[in-house]
């Protein structure tokens, strides 16, 4: 439809930078999440459209943080648009956004229209019970012709008569938001808030939502000097709406700390307000303050006991506190409020899977299969097969593994043969993965998978680097670069460019440095960091992998990115900081449910021989010999054999055995794993 993009690079922003900051109340007992549809204009002043979207904003504003209601938004029901397809946002509510509310949970659904008749604007609103279908409240106002702000906040009073008061008293400004969110292109919809800000300069929602549209076109500087210019307006925004801007300038900023604080800021000025403990928990996460995640979820499920969201968040939250009794009871509570929802078995099985306790694990996700064989594609049979190869069963986790690959074959996937390679060389079939990848790669580069072959040989070539194959790595990469499809957007690193990179000669970390510069122009990203702690981790520069990844650690919570705390402790007891290490170590990593990754090779087995090492350096011999143990089985023949020829070998050592390993350990390990 017409106003497609504009509406849509406006709620995906709202969605991501906050999500749902703008609209959420505290209920008690069963929540009532209610959502306010467009109003349809029922009068004959088409000019006059606009109101509809004014009047559903305004009242789900102005309930905000009302005791009892939780207020589904507009940007939330729009974020929606991609699984359910796009509506047009100009489209009356009751025809274009009912189905919206149902999936994003609403049990109350508030129907509207408007019209202005002899010099007055008349509106009604009904709430229908989702569940029954019945109305259940009707109200009715009248204002003067053009005052939306005065007939919305006698609605919204008559809804609760502790509604707040709308951010902005101006007329053009709310005039000028409103067509900005329904603005047919991102152009229109910045002229609108330009606007509603020359309406009222005070209007808080006008630089949050013109500052989500320039992060939505790529113009973060642009975003943050919007930010800035409505922070700089001080206590004229009113406390709660500039705690809601400090907290998406601290986002912007990646300024982990601020964010905390700002969001401890609005807490406390909007502490019934669940939505707001679970952006507060996710930030926790992010510091890997689990501990404080954990409290803040549980407030948030005082508020509202059946958000099944926070429940399975929870369960993760506690799990890497440490604490599998709470992350079981509450993803127990979750498969109650939800019993026919797989992900709370699969949730299950993830936590398990952290805690160490693998059978368990395995069998949850064989029970999230049993509900549901096309959850996830099917990848919690893979996550199963994980499960058992973690336990030292091979021939156990190969057999679950040929049942996610039959049901992808029956499925008519056609990246079975990637995942095969994949499977192989994660179990230790390291020969047999690279035959396999290559073939795949070569049958897919001349037909419409050109591009995931390229991705495979860019794959294929960093296997051969960390096996320390640097010729077969370079003719990878040359099949990679071959096969590699139109120029990426600026920005983007193609698999073939990533491959290209790290298989560069060695060179100290400055000028690995500079080459991540030139690989990612512009400023720093998490993908520049990512590809150049994978580039000092294979040339051993360990001490300035580091400081990479103590970057990239610091920015990301460990259920996405447990791969990071591994690296890190890699390099950690590479320079001799096996305290630091050993915590990074405790958990481990949850497999993606679409099957293994390439970089999955950077971390996986070795996590298992890392924790041997520190095992070795903390006195705990027993420990250290059954890690070591593990990790052969995982590795293979292959990799016994390359590692006793590397035994004394250089300081820069890829592949399973890296930099500062004395005789000594592997020779430990060897024991374990042969007898001798």
């Amino acid at each position: 439809m017409h106003c497609r993009a504009a509406w849509a690079r406006l709620v995906v922003a709202a969605v991501l930078a906050l999500a749902g900051l703008t609209g959420c109340g505290r209920i008690s007992g069963p929540a009532e999440r209610l959502a306010i549809l467009r109003f349809e204009n029922l009068g004959a002043d088409v000019s006059a459209d606009w109101m509809g979207r004014a009047f559903s904003e305004a009242i789900a504003t102005e309930l905000t943080g009302v005791r009892g209601i939780r207020i589904i938004g507009s940007a939330q029901l729009h974020g929606l648009d991609g699984a359910l397809g796009v509506r047009p946002a100009s489209a009356p509510g009751v025809s274009a956004e009912r189905d919206l509310a149902l999936a994003a949970g609403a049990n109350r659904i508030g129907y509207g229209d408007y019209a202005v008749r002899g010099g007055r604007l008349e509106a009604h609103l009904e709430i229908e019970d989702a569940r029954s279908g019945k109305i259940v409240e009707v109200v009715t106002a009248s204002a003067p012709e053009g005052d939306v702000l005065g007939a919305a906040a006698s609605v919204a009073r008559q809804l609760s008569s502790r509604a707040a008061a709308y951010p902005t008293r101006s007329p053009v400004a709310l005039r000028e938001y409103a067509m900005a969110l329904e603005a047919p292109a991102s152009v229109a919809s910045a002229e609108h808030l330009a606007a509603a800000l020359a309406g009222d300069p005070d209007f808080g929602p006008a630089y949050r939502t013109l500052a989500h549209l320039e992060i939505g076109s790529g113009e973060r500087a642009a975003a943050a000097a919007t930010l800035q210019r409505g922070l700089a307006r001080g206590d004229n925004l009113g406390p709660v709406e500039r705690a809601r801007m400090e907290v998406e300038a601290a986002s912007l900023g990646s300024d982990l700390g601020a964010s905390r604080r700002a969001l401890a800021a609005l807490v406390r000025l909007q502490p019934e307000d669940p939505m707001v403990w679970r952006s507060t928990a996710e930030a926790a996460m992010t510091g890997h303050a689990y501990g404080d995640a954990v409290e803040s979820l549980r407030k948030a499920l005082a508020l509202e006991p059946e958000d099944v969201a926070a429940l399975n968040q929870l369960g993760y939250a506690a799990a890497y506190a440490g604490d599998l009794n709470a992350a079981m009871a509450a993803l127990r509570d979750y498969e109650k409020l939800r019993p026919s929802d797989p992900n709370a078995l699969d949730s299950m099985g993830d936590v398990n899977l952290i805690a160490g306790r693998l059978p368990e694990a395995e069998a949850f996700y064989l029970q999230a299969v049993g509900k549901d064989a096309n959850f996830l594609g099917g990848g919690d049979r893979f996550k199963a097969a994980m499960a058992r190869l973690m336990s030292g069963d091979r021939e156990g986790a190969d057999a679950l593994e040929k049942l996610y690959l039959d049901a992808r074959t029956a499925g008519r996937d056609p990246l079975v043969g990637y995942r095969q390679a994949q499977w192989w060389w994660v179990s230790g079939r390291r020969k047999e993965a690279c035959g396999q990848l290559e073939s795949f790669a070569r049958a897919a580069a001349n037909g419409p998978l050109r591009e995931v072959a390229s991705r495979a040989y860019a794959e294929l070539a960093i296997w051969r680097r960390l096996l320390g194959d640097r010729e077969g790595a370079s003719a990878a990469v040359a099949a990679a670069t071959s096969a590699e499809g139109p120029a990426p957007a600026a920005g983007a690193v193609t698999g073939g460019a990533l491959a290209r990179f790290l298989n560069q000669p060695s060179a100290p970390a400055s000028e690995w440095t500079a080459r991540a510069e030139r690989l990612t122009p512009g400023p720093e990203t998490p993908m520049r960091d990512r590809a150049l702690a994978y580039a000092l981790l294979l040339d051993g520069e360990f001490d300035a992998a580091v400081e990479v990844l103590k970057r990239l650690y610091s920015a990301s919570g460990a259920p996405a990115e447990q791969e990071t705390a591994i690296l890190l402790a890699w390099s950690y007891l590479q320079t001799g900081r096996y305290q630091d290490a050993a915590p990074l170590l405790r958990s481990n990593p949850v497999p993606a449910a679409d099957g293994s990754s390439p970089f999955v090779s950077f971390f996986f087995p070795r996590l298992f021989y890392l924790r041997g090492e520190a095992a070795v350096k903390a006195g705990h011999v027993n420990e250290a010999r059954a890690d070591f143990q593990l990790f052969l089985k995982l590795s293979g023949p292959d990799a016994l054999v390359w590692g006793e020829e590397k035994a004394a070998g250089t300081d820069r050592r890829v592949g399973w055995f890296s930099r500062g390993n004395t005789r000594a350990l592997w020779a430990d390990a060897r024991e374990s794993y042969t007898g001798r």
